[in-house]
């Protein structure tokens, strides 16, 4: 008997080790099976405390008064299927008649508490149908993302969600993109992460750092142009819409629009396209979008004003001919100047890490979500990578970026530097892979003279 106990001792000990430094192994190991006989045991009285229950039918409360058999009690939501993840469980409810899936949503915060789970969030899959996903532990306090993670042309995996479920970055879905975040929030890791998947894919990426190059240049063997100050950005700017509009002739000589050519084959981006014709997408990253907006003399202002007006063509036309945009700030607000709005309402999906003060939430989520507003500005300082996104959509989602050292990425775009494209309308923007230079001596200052 002593032995028996040992082991059991032995186990709880190990359980709670593992849930205190890994609970990922917890929840995989312990966790689901003690969380799936919570949630069915407790199923029917947690429904009936959330309010998610509704009375009998008619037809049965006359049945039971002409058989004097007790009232039948209220029914709640029908399980369809209850399916463990690695991260938590997926509840799917048919829903009975009279009830929404708006009452489920806004009960999420109740089921979380009363199941003992660490978060709960809840979709419509169609109507009268509503999918619960649960996560065990808290799954953005250490990322680890999926060691399979699907990948497809343009769509790669930037982060993780807060349901355990993979944040995609889909290019053919929402082609432009806005990230928002003060300094140490995360920001360019977002950034960083993002061109190392990038990497891999048959795309050209063109890069804007007017930083002199600090983020993206040493990335420099995956990129087809780089510019690193306003007036090398102008140029480049101006060589994509004349790329744009090349495509755009070669889209209009293959669209193959006679009588005889079924819908489905006529072209009206590069992907209709022949893969033989099809031109290479281009991404374009900018990193610091006030640097390209600022100015302090005419010729700056001019210079600006080139600037943006060809940004806001890009975002406008540049879809169909392949060219998508992933645009980043501190801040993105009308204070920038003329354009910068109807820029902003190109960009679909917005990313806000921490910010330091509501007004640049609401630059990000105030026209599409506004209840994302409130959870940017509560993103705390201890969490870099922590961040919001949303899209046009009205849905909003909190997302984490796993750490991506400079180191890691620069070998991911030189791993795939082979497949770096060239673009001969871009070929005096290609970055210069120079050799090592020496060390810069940086002279020491010199302390004021003294009477």
């Amino acid at each position: 008997m002593g032995w028996l106990i040992a082991a059991v001792v032995l186990v709880a000990v190990l359980a709670g080790l593992l849930r205190w430094r890994r609970p990922a192994w917890y929840w995989l190991s312990f966790g689901v099976t003690f969380a799936t006989c919570r949630v069915l045991g407790r199923y029917r009285a947690v429904m009936d405390a959330c309010g998610l229950t509704v009375p009998p039918p008619r037809w049965r409360l006359a049945i039971a008064r002409m058989a004097n058999r007790p009232v039948p009690e209220p029914r709640a939501p029908r399980i369809l299927r209850l399916r463990p993840t690695r991260t938590g469980l997926v509840l799917r409810l048919g829903l009975r008649p009279g009830q929404d899936a708006f009452d489920v949503a806004a009960s999420c915060d109740r089921l979380r508490h009363s199941f003992g789970m660490f978060g709960v969030t809840s979709r419509e899959i169609r109507s009268g149908v509503v999918e619960l996903r649960m996560t065990g532990y808290d799954v953005l306090r250490r990322v680890q993302m999926p060691a399979r993670a699907e990948r497809s042309t343009m769509r790669v995996p930037v982060a993780l969600r807060e349901d355990g479920d993979v944040h995609y970055r889909d290019y053919r879905t929402t082609p432009h993109a806005l990230t928002i975040g003060a300094t140490k929030s995360g920001k360019s890791v977002y950034q960083r992460n993002l061109v190392a998947e990038l990497a891999a894919q048959e795309v050209a990426l063109v890069g804007i750092d007017c930083k002199q190059g600090v983020e993206l240049f040493p990335l420099a063997r995956r990129f087809s142009a780089l510019a690193d100050n306003p007036d090398t950005a102008a140029d480049l700017l101006d060589a994509l819409i004349s790329h744009m509009e090349d495509v755009y002739q070669l889209i209009r000589a293959e669209q193959r629009i006679t009588a005889d050519t079924p819908d489905a084959d006529i072209a009206a981006d590069i992907w209709d396209l022949p893969d033989h014709l099809r031109p290479v997408p281009i991404v374009l990253l900018v990193d610091e979008v006030a640097e390209l907006a600022l100015f302090a003399t005419k010729d700056e202002e001019k210079r600006r004003d080139r600037i943006i007006t060809a940004l806001a063509r890009l975002a406008q036309l540049g879809r169909a001919a392949g060219i998508y945009l992933e645009i980043c700030g501190q801040r993105f607000g009308s204070e920038l100047g003329k354009g910068i709005t109807m820029l902003r309402a190109q960009l679909s999906v917005r990313t806000a890490h921490r910010v330091n003060d509501e007004t640049s939430a609401n630059m990000a989520f105030g026209d599409i979500a506004p209840d994302a507003v409130l959870a940017t500005v509560q993103i705390p300082v201890s969490a870099p990578g922590l961040a919001i996104t949303g899209d046009a959509s009205g849905g909003w989602s909190r997302i984490r970026t796993p750490h991506t050292s400079l180191r890691a990425a620069v070998d991911a775009c030189n791993k795939h530097a082979h497949l770096t494209p060239d673009l001969p309308v871009l070929d005096a923007f290609r970055p210069v892979l120079a050799s090592p230079a020496l060390p810069v001596a940086i002279p020491a200052p010199t302390a004021p003279a003294t009477s």
